[in-house]
């Protein structure tokens, strides 16, 4: 009797453990979060209703982001502004950060998994991670503001999972002293090129512009280009075209002409000079010393050049922008708005960035410059005259076409960053990405 007595313990000591694992499970992955149940609110609220949120909930405290850009805090201070409007005796504020040496997703894991919690929202960059590390685990929240989605053309679709603030390019321009042309983005990759490129172990957003190169989509754009090039260029590419062929297979691979975009992916790979930022290159592609160099970098950095004898924005050509141009302008990735799961004043989070991505003010600090582009139609600025000087068109490079024709095949013809796409090929195509670079660095 004493036996059975303690095996039926035994039996619901174990069916207790096993209904508690049960429950928990159920928590874990049925029950929303506080934060997930505040965005569901959140998303049918207008701005206004947002605010005072926001004000209830902050009041006497300090809201935590972190970014990639530094413009977050810029954007904050007109935030609080905004609430003391509303609010004269609102006292809340945000303390911005920027780490560096791509740290941010070490920071946010870190913030996330310990006993308390600091940040509350995060503007973050690099798909691939983002997808990989912190959408699929649950430890970014997707919020779309209400306004945001109802603005004219805004494609949810393509800017809202995740929700993007904005998009920036980064485009191949040119020296356009001497004889050298480039009007084919196989030219950036051809026989003595050396174009100057933040490396890819750098930046990872210029990592993901090469997966991107595997997609059939721009794939097709490259097949198209080395199309246009004439019989020697041809020759000269179809070595490495042959060479990494069978490559696909092996990478998991199956589109159509993949070959043409690992082939300019290896060239690329081998010949471009790596440089620590985009500024010094655009300060170097200016110079009239730079006679034929070529780059890959953000647009947005001829903003900052300082005319002088040596040194002007008309010494370099925008490549995509002459009217013969073939293939790839460059590439665009993105700046990804999202909460933390964690975040201890998710309700200000939320309007802080339903201020960024529906009011022109709240864009500002990123939108007054050519380059960067918000899918909001109703924020985003005019740049296409920023190179006129008392109404002549003086410095024709720096007058952005926008984000629409960046982006069109007929148009910049921009390899967009896909997260979800990213994360799918980056576990066989960064290794072998890092082979060629290493076997670069070996040989030289």
């Amino acid at each position: 009797m004493k036996k059975l007595v303690s095996l039926l313990l035994v039996l619901t000591m174990v069916s207790t453990m096993l209904a508690g694992c049960g429950t928990s499970q159920t928590s874990k992955s049925g029950e929303k979060s506080e934060a997930e149940k505040i965005i569901e609110q959140a998303e049918k609220m207008t701005l206004q209703e947002l605010y005072q949120k926001a004000i209830e909930e902050s009041k006497g405290k300090t809201m935590y982001g972190i970014g990639n850009s530094s413009r977050g805090a810029t954007a904050a201070t007109g935030f609080i502004e905004e609430l003391q409007k509303i609010d004269s005796s609102y006292n809340g504020t945000i303390e911005w950060s920027q780490p560096k040496n791509n740290s941010i997703f070490t920071l946010l894991n870190a913030d996330i998994t310990s006993s308390s919690h600091t940040y509350s929202m995060t503007l973050i960059q690099d798909g691939n991670q983002i997808q990989s590390k912190m959408l699929d685990t649950g430890n970014l929240l997707n919020f779309i503001p209400k306004e945001w989605k109802e603005a004219n053309g805004v494609n949810e679709k393509e800017n809202g999972h995740p929700l993007a603030l904005q998009t920036l390019n980064k485009v191949f321009m040119f020296n356009n002293l001497g004889n050298k042309n480039y009007t084919n983005c196989w030219d950036f990759v051809y026989e003595d090129a050396s174009p100057l490129f933040m490396g890819v172990d750098s930046e990872p957003v210029g990592k993901n512009f090469l997966y991107m190169l595997t997609n059939d989509k721009y794939a097709t754009y490259l097949k198209k280009a080395f199309d246009a090039l004439d019989s020697t260029k041809q020759a000269y590419f179809q070595t490495t075209i042959d060479e990494v062929a069978e490559d696909g297979k092996s990478l998991g691979l199956s589109g159509d002409n993949t070959k043409y975009g690992l082939a300019w992916i290896k060239l690329w790979c081998e010949k471009y000079n790596e440089q620590t930022d985009d500024g010094p290159i655009c300060n170097e592609l200016v110079t009239t010393s730079a006679v034929g160099e070529s780059g890959l970098l953000v647009y947005s950095k001829l903003r900052s050049v300082e005319e002088s004898e040596t040194v002007s924005v008309n010494n370099v050509t925008v490549a995509a922008y002459q009217d013969e141009y073939a293939g790839i302008g460059g590439y665009a990735y993105k700046h990804y708005l999202q909460l933390v799961k964690t975040a201890p004043l998710p309700w200000t989070a939320c309007a802080f960035i339903a201020y960024m991505v529906t009011t022109e003010e709240g864009f500002y600090a990123w939108g007054k410059d050519m380059g960067g582009y918000s899918a909001n139609p109703n924020i985003n600025q005019d740049h296409s005259q920023d190179g006129f000087v008392d109404g002549v068109d003086t410095y024709s490079a720096k007058n952005d076409r926008g984000y629409d024709w960046w982006v069109s095949e007929d148009g910049g013809a921009l390899v967009v960053e896909d997260p979800k796409y990213c994360s799918e090929v980056s576990f066989n195509m960064s290794d072998w990405i890092d082979v060629i670079i290493g076997n670069k660095a070996t040989a030289e």
